[in-house]
């Protein structure tokens, strides 16, 4: 098998800094060398990837992404091939996907499309989550069934969207008695949909139909109320929590709160609600503001959101940063919604992007280096039961492994993405810093501006247990 060394660089991990040089062999990490212990052992590599003045980090892992997804009458635009592609060009070497069940169908039938959609396809590794649309005997069943026999041990469902995945509170305390009782973990979209389809239909019938009103039609107190009950159903249960793309800081309180007593809960939050507003980008004149649309949706910056979110990273009452990846283009598939907001797809495009975009964090004081690779890379890895295998720079791990360039400038525009959007949410911005190369199980897939992989490259990883829990 093939040997690479990267040298001179300094390794970044969730403990902390260190320098420290890289021997990989073939697709895993073979041994962390003293800088210039190589030379003194004699090690033959067949490439040396030198990294001076560069952080050296393990690949990041992305929880939470919609490849394909039918939503709204249309479907999101990146393919497993697009998409992947574009997490690689991010720093991103592992994604986890959502298997999708609607009610009424069946739960094994639906993870095998999932995996017809994505097998041969991917240009990094890839896992699945189940989405659990339609609770009954039957879908309990299959969610033991995937947890034995598919490394699939976290399930999704909503307390949102009534009519195409929504779960009432009878069922969801079922899926969490279920779940608890194997190990496994349920994912939450906590938003009371119900309510919020109350307050979409008097909107409407007012007249208010721009863009914006679709943060109106989702109070913060929809998202805050949803995450309380949740965490109650899960005591109850005694299930372990995670709950998706948190955007209110008073939804966020609720996890603070119940971890303070111990519990299981866990926050995740993404890009977008640290960087969006309503104020500057929901609100922009016409429909511009549908390419922010997403649920939960942006909030307010004057209420403070965003500084909280950034500060409940720092003390762990989020725990993860994901993308919810969920592109949709603005010509054909956004505009869908003109003159009706509750018909806009809603998702964001941001896969290419996480990894830079919470770098920021560090060069402005919110977080440290170790914390960004903890958020993007090791507490994903750990808490969906892929670590050590991913998520660590590591003998034995995979050699999932990104070489970033601190004094760089990344400069985000549809120009210059990936992804197979037609418009870029962060347009404009520039990134301190710069993913410089990519490489995914011992092999370079991005490297000089270039990208190097190939669709089916990335492996199906079957996943184990939450490594995460107190």
């Amino acid at each position: 098998m093939a040997r690479t060394l990267i040298t001179n660089g300094t390794l970044i991990s969730a403990s902390g800094t260190s320098k420290a040089d890289v021997l990989i062999d073939g697709e895993t990490i073979a041994a962390l060398l003293e800088p210039g212990q190589s030379t003194t052992l004699g090690i033959v590599a067949d490439r040396v990837i030198d990294a001076t003045g560069k952080y050296v980090l393990p690949g990041g892992v992305d929880a939470h992404t919609h490849m394909e997804l039918p939503f709204g009458g249309t479907f999101a635009s990146d393919t497993f091939e697009t998409g992947s592609r574009a997490a690689a060009w991010g720093g991103t070497t592992t994604i986890i996907d959502f298997a999708v069940q609607t009610t009424g169908a069946d739960v094994q039938e639906s993870l095998a499309a999932w995996h017809g959609k994505a097998d041969g396809e991917c240009a990094i590794d890839y896992a699945f989550h189940q989405i659990v649309g339609g609770v009954d005997d039957q879908s309990l069943k299959a969610m033991r069934y995937l947890v034995d026999h598919e490394g699939i041990s976290s399930f999704k469902l909503f307390m949102a969207y009534p009519g195409v995945f929504y779960s009432d509170d009878g069922q969801i305390l079922r899926a969490m008695q279920t779940a608890a009782d194997m190990g496994a973990m349920v994912m939450m979209h906590a938003e009371n949909g119900i309510a919020i389809d109350v307050i979409i239909r008097q909107m409407l019938e007012k007249g208010q139909t721009d863009p914006r009103s679709h943060t109106d039609s989702r109070p913060v107190e929809m998202e805050e109320e949803a995450t309380n009950r949740a965490i109650l159903l899960a005591k109850v249960a005694k299930c372990p929590l995670y709950v998706v793309h948190m955007s209110a800081k008073e939804a966020v309180d609720t996890v603070a709160r119940a971890r303070d007593l111990g519990a299981n809960v866990f926050g995740e939050t993404c890009p977008q609600y640290l960087y969006f507003s309503y104020e500057e980008h929901m609100s922009r004149p016409g429909f511009e503001g549908a390419k922010y649309v997403c649920s939960t949706p942006i909030r307010r910056r004057s209420e403070g959101h965003q500084e909280a979110l950034w500060r409940y990273l720092r003390t762990n009452d989020l725990s993860v940063v994901a993308t919810d990846h969920c592109p949709f283009c603005f010509k054909e598939q956004k505009e869908l919604g003109v003159g009706d907001f509750s018909a806009i797809p809603n998702g964001i495009g941001g896969v290419e992007h996480r990894m830079d975009t919470i770098y920021q964090g560090v060069v402005h004081g919110e977080l440290s280096l170790a914390r960004w690779v903890e958020l993007c890379s090791t507490t994903p890895a750990r808490m969906f039961g892929l670590y050590p295998k991913k998520g660590v720079i590591a003998p034995g791990s995979d050699a999932d492994i990104v070489i970033y360039d601190p004094d760089a400038k990344t400069n985000i525009s549809v120009k210059t993405h990936h992804m197979n959007m037609d418009y870029s949410a962060y347009e404009g911005m520039v990134i301190d810093g710069k993913v410089d190369t990519v490489l995914s199980r011992g092999t370079v897939v991005i490297e000089n501006d270039a990208y190097k992989g190939r669709k089916g490259h990335g492996r199906y990883v079957r996943r184990g247990l939450s490594q995460y829990l107190l």
